[in-house]
Order: structure tokens, then C-alpha cells, then sequence
């Protein structure tokens, strides 16, 4: 249960809200009560006087209070809905922003442990399942308990001893039943939770990986996986389901039993009248309705058990600690980077050696350096110190003469422009893929920029306008390339990273992107991260890694002379 303690705060902001939910709750279950109690008598009461030959009975005032009674309980019912729902979803929408908030500082070290599907499962779905605190626990576990005590107090004013009675078997149930069914319920509530977050985490691998699959004839065989899991799912649901079944029938035997027992009491006299009539009535109808205020609390302890596993899934994704942290302050951009590594070393997590060893190197203002080696030397890892993806365990890295963990993350942002391995292409305008990387850019700008990367045949349909990503038009690897080019240079900063950004492209392109590249950024400083040597004769220094250590550096010519590592790759092209 304490797992809950963190998400009831994010309550607060909408109380008065919930509050009137459940006022509303109770004024509905008290207008039900209410109308099968009062037409119960009414109805008793007039085959009584009809019977007796008595024509004095009143029926103008029961009749009214049948009907206001009935019309309470409908418009209650229609507003306790409709406040109960808008202030869940108040509450679903700021423990989203509250879920996101705490997972943007972890991306990507902390994300990294978890599959896309599972993450999407625990954002979504997993914080829906928390709806169910409010309205299956908290408004009629409350709801519940405010009807009773003022049931109890009605009817004691016929009767005190009918009135305890009925209103101590009602407690008794309220009090028994729900821990009873959340004891029986709880297992199976986190197996659907685990089972449902494991079914679509299957079905994204499944759909993302069809073509592999397909190709390589493992179709059939990860189906067979979901179904089986599938399979599991759905008995899960089904002992959920008996589970509620097996409430039901239990609240519907008590209530049984509780109006015979009332029956029976009332039929030997209802407040010292010992001929009580139509009274008996009203606290047979009045049991037989009250029953309705505990029929959703024991389902609802049941389902606890899957509200619980679902905030604790929450919880372990937002009690990370992130791998780096910036500085509250807000700092100044640099105009010009002069950008140092000293020994710096690096271990991902549970990996037995490091990314880079010691490694050291400076890159002045202007200067352009290309990185070089196999893959998994380090090459990408460098990049991701430097984007602070993750922080060195040893070593320094300076942005002019100061250390990046200085910099408070929006001046890092602005200082770096980085085209990643991995290009992503969000389901929007091209307009808006553009402005992610210069929001303030004109429509003119964004064009230009897009000519002088070769996607000028992009603007011809709908120009920016064009729809890209899913449902719009999808982009090949060469086009993806260029367009996170046309990102990184409307964004403008002075220092520059670049993780194969030629890879993909043909000669011709390469040529054009690398010349594209000497020339905005001449005045700026550049770090190319490639396994490609065609056009690395361009660059001031050229760096050759491997297994995490830089075991040349110079220009394309002092390499060349020493006839090293970088002359090798030469020479087997």
C-alpha cells in the first residue's frame, strides 16, 4: 500500500474536485436508498389502507418524495460521473507530465536497461491502471462508509436496535469483505500487469521486426511466443473474473440474508409499535437497497492488487537517479569552443572493460578533426561524453579551459550540434522536423537549407507543408542523413559533432556534404566520428582509435609519411 503514498499527492491539486465527486457519489447512493425504501412503504402502505378501508392516507408527499428521489439519483448519478471522470483525467494528465519529467533526465543511461514496448506499456498503460484508485477505491471505500453511518442514524430514529443492526452487519461486510478479496486478488492482479506489459512488448519486437522475421522464416515461432503468452493473459483474466463473480454472489447472499434478518426483527414491532404495518416494509426495502452502496468495494479491493504492481513499475522507472546532473543555474552559450580531453576513461554499466582508456586530445576554434577506427573502438562513446549522455568516471573535459559539467544543459544544447548515428523522423511537417533544431527560422531559411543538402525534391508536393513519418512520406538512409545535416547547421552552434554523416550517401553526395560542411563551419570547430577516409585530407587532424585509445594523430599527410595504422586503411582501399 505504500507504494500508492506518492501518487495520492498528485491528488491535491485536484481536491475539491474529487471531493465533490464523492459528495455527489453519496447523494446519489442515498437518493437510490431513498426511493426503494419510500416507494417500498408507499406501496405497503397503501394496499394496508386500502385493505382496512382507511381514506385518510396522505400519497400527495411519499409520491413527490418518490419522484424527487428519482430524479436526484439520475442527475446525481450524470454529475458525479461526469466531475469523478474530469478530475481522474486532470490527475491522469499531470502524473503523465510528472512520469515524462522524471524520465527526460535519464535518457538514455537510465532507459537503456528497459525495451521500447515495456517503456510504452509502464507510460501508458500502466499509469491508466492508476484511475482506478480514485474511482474504484477511494469514492466508494468513502462513499460506502458515509452512507452507512447516515442509513444507521435514519433509521434509528424509528428504531435503534433494527437501525445498529443493520448498520453493524453493513460495517462488518465493508470491513471483512474488501482485505479478503485484495488478499485473493493481489497475486493475480500483478500477473495480469506483468502479463499485459510482456504481451506488448512482444507485439512492438513483433511488428518493428516483421521483416527480419519474415526473411528468416522466425515468424511463426515468436508468434507462437505471444500466443502463449496471450494464453496466459487470459487465464489471468478469467480467475480476475471469478474473483468478482464469486464477490458478487457473496454481497448479493449477505444482502439476502441481512433483509430476512430484518424482516424478522421487525416483524415482532418497529419502535415499541408491536403492529409496525408498512414500517416493515421500509426496513426491508432500506437493507435490500443499502447493499447497493458495498457492491463496487469488494471488486474494487480486488483490482488493487493490479493498481499497486502498476505504481510500482511507475515508481522503479521514476526513483532513478540520473546518470548525469546539470547545474540549476542558467549559464552563458560560447561563441567559440576550444574543446579538451584529458585522460578520460569510460565503462558503460556491467561491462567488463572500458570504452576509452586515457584518452587525451584538444581541438582548437576552426579546427576540423576527424575521428577514425573500427567499429566498437570508442568512436560513438566519445560523442556521447561529449553530448553528456553520460559522464567519465575518469578524467576531465574542458569547454574552454572549464568543465562541460559547468554548463547548465540549455547553454550545452546551444553550444553543440550533433548529427547522430541513428536519425530519427518525427510524424509531422517537414516544416516541423526543420524548426525542432531552429524554432525562430523563417520558411525561407528552412528551404535554403534543404537546396544546399540536395532535398530540394522534397519541397515540390506540399513544399514545407509535407507530411513525413508514418502516414506521410517516408525517407531512404541517404535522405535521412542529409535532413539531420540541415538540422545541425540551422541550429548554428560553434562546435559541431558528427557520427557517420556521409554513411548511406554516394561519392558524389559524400563530396558535396563534406565541401557543404568545410564551408558554414569554417570558423567553428568540428569532431567527425567515420570509418570512411574518402575526403579526410580536408581536415586539420585526424585521429585514429582503437579499442578506446588514440593511436595516431596528425594531418592526411603526416600520416600518410609514417606509414602507420591510417596509411594501412589507405592502402586497402
Amino acid at each position: 500500500m505504500r507504494a500508492l503514498l506518492p501518487y495520492l499527492t498528485l491528488y491535491k491539486r485536484h481536491k475539491w474536485m474529487l471531493t465533490l465527486g464523492i459528495a455527489l457519489a453519496i447523494l446519489t447512493l442515498l437518493a437510490s436508498i431513498g426511493l426503494l425504501t419510500l416507494s417500498g412503504w408507499f406501496l405497503s402502505a397503501s394496499a394496508i389502507a386500502g385493505f382496512a378501508g382507511i381514506y385518510s392516507l396522505n400519497y400527495m408527499l411519499p409520491a413527490a418524495g418518490v419522484r424527487g428521489a428519482a430524479i436526484t439519483r439520475t442527475a446525481g448519478r450524470y454529475f458525479e460521473r461526469l466531475v469523478s471522470h474530469d478530475a481522474t483525467f486532470r490527475v491522469l494528465q499531470h502524473l503523465r507530465i510528472y512520469t515524462f519529467s522524471k524520465l527526460l533526465p535519464l535518457s538514455p543511461a537510465g532507459l537503456a536497461r528497459y525495451q521500447q514496448g515495456e517503456l510504452l506499456n509502464r507510460i501508458v498503460a500502466d499509469v491508466d491502471t492508476l484511475d482506478h484508485l480514485y474511482l474504484r477505491v477511494i469514492s466508494p471505500l468513502v462513499g460506502a462508509f458515509v452512507v452507512i453511518m447516515i442509513v444507521t442514524l435514519g433509521l434509528s430514529v424509528l428504531d435503534v436496535t433494527l437501525a445498529i443492526t443493520q448498520g453493524g452487519i453493513m460495517l462488518l461486510t465493508l470491513f471483512i469483505m474488501p482485505p479478503v478479496f485484495y488478499r485473493a486478488g493481489k497475486n493475480t492482479g500483478q500477473n495480469l500487469t506483468h502479463l499485459r506489459g510482456q504481451y506488448r512488448q512482444q507485439l512492438t519486437s513483433w511488428l518493428q521486426g516483421q521483416a527480419e522475421l519474415t526473411i528468416f522464416g522466425a515468424s511463426k515461432r515468436y508468434r507462437a511466443q505471444m500466443e502463449a503468452t496471450e494464453l496466459q493473459w487470459h487465464e489471468a483474466q478469467r480467475r480476475q473474473s471469478e474473483l468478482t463473480a464469486l464477490s458478487q454472489a457473496l454481497m448479493l447472499l449477505i444482502g439476502a440474508l441481512a433483509v430476512m434478518l430484518m424482516l424478522w426483527m421487525a416483524s415482532g414491532g418497529v419502535g415499541g409499535n408491536t403492529q409496525p404495518g408498512a414500517l416493515i416494509a421500509l426496513f426491508v426495502f432500506c437493507a435490500l437497497a443499502a447493499f447497493e452502496a458495498l457492491a463496487p468495494v469488494t471488486g474494487a479491493f480486488q483490482h488493487l492488487g493490479q493498481v499497486i504492481a502498476s505504481a510500482l513499475r511507475i515508481t522503479e522507472l521514476t526513483e532513478q537517479k540520473p546518470e548525469v546532473t546539470f547545474p540549476q543555474a542558467e549559464t552563458p552559450a560560447p561563441e567559440k569552443v576550444t574543446l579538451t580531453l584529458r585522460d578520460v576513461s569510460f565503462r558503460y554499466p556491467d561491462q567488463p572493460i572500458n570504452a576509452l582508456n586515457a584518452l587525451s586530445l584538444q581541438a582548437n576554434p576552426g579546427e576540423h578533426v576527424a575521428i577514425l577506427g573500427r567499429t566498437g573502438c570508442g568512436k560513438s562513446t566519445l560523442l556521447q561524453l561529449l553530448t553528456r549522455a553520460w559522464a567519465p568516471q575518469q578524467g576531465k573535459i574542458l569547454l574552454n579551459d572549464l568543465p562541460l559539467s559547468s554548463l547548465s544543459e540549455s547553454a550545452l544544447r546551444r553550444t553543440i550540434s550533433v548529427v547522430p548515428q541513428r536519425v530519427h523522423l518525427f510524424s509531422a511537417t517537414l516544416r516541423d522536423n526543420l524548426l525542432l533544431a531552429a524554432p525562430n527560422a523563417s520558411d525561407e531559411a528552412l528551404s535554403d537549407m534543404l537546396r544546399r543538402v540536395g532535398l530540394e525534391n522534397l519541397l515540390e508536393d506540399s513544399g514545407l507543408n509535407s507530411w513525413l513519418g508514418e502516414g506521410g512520406r517516408l525517407l531512404s538512409g541517404g535522405e535521412l542523413r542529409r535532413l539531420a545535416i540541415a538540422r545541425a547547421l540551422l541550429h548554428d552552434a560553434p562546435l559541431m559533432l558528427l557520427d557517420e554523416p556521409t554513411e548511406g550517401l554516394d561519392a558524389t553526395t559524400e563530396s558535396e556534404m563534406l565541401e557543404l560542411l568545410a564551408d558554414v563551419m569554417r570558423e567553428k570547430t568540428i569532431l567527425m566520428v567515420t570509418h570512411r577516409l574518402r575526403g579526410l585530407a580536408r581536415f586539420d587532424q585526424i585521429i585514429v582509435m582503437d579499442d578506446g585509445r588514440i593511436i595516431e594523430r596528425g594531418t592526411h599527410a603526416e600520416l600518410l609519411a609514417g606509414q602507420g595504422r591510417y596509411y594501412q586503411f589507405k592502402q586497402r582501399l
